[in-house]
């Protein structure tokens, strides 16, 4: 899938909640701290072809395999992250 190449921060540097705004904020085009972790993507901006690249960001960074549908089902960074805390074992510690 095609992924923004700049500002690419790895995932084990980060803490996920950060990396997530930080892809977020390349495809939505805005800073990281103007994304309300509580308003669906979609009204950023977010368009289906951001969505399956994000998807694909996190099945690289995570070594998560998703359903294309994720940002659908989990439309807010809120859910989405909610979400990688139950995929991922420890990952809860981290996102805090």
């Amino acid at each position: 899938m095609t992924t923004p190449t700049s500002r690419h921060t790895p995932a084990g540097t980060a803490a996920p909640h950060d990396w997530l705004l930080d892809r977020l904020s390349l495809y939505l085009r805005r800073a990281p701290d103007t994304i309300d972790p509580t308003v669906p993507l979609a009204e950023y901006g977010m368009d289906s072809v951001s969505a399956l690249s994000l998807c694909g960001d996190l099945e690289d960074a995570f070594g998560l395999e998703v359903e294309p549908t994720l940002l659908w089902d989990h439309p807010t960074v809120e859910s989405l992250t909610g979400y990688l805390c139950a995929a991922l074992p420890g990952m809860s510690e981290r996102l805090r």
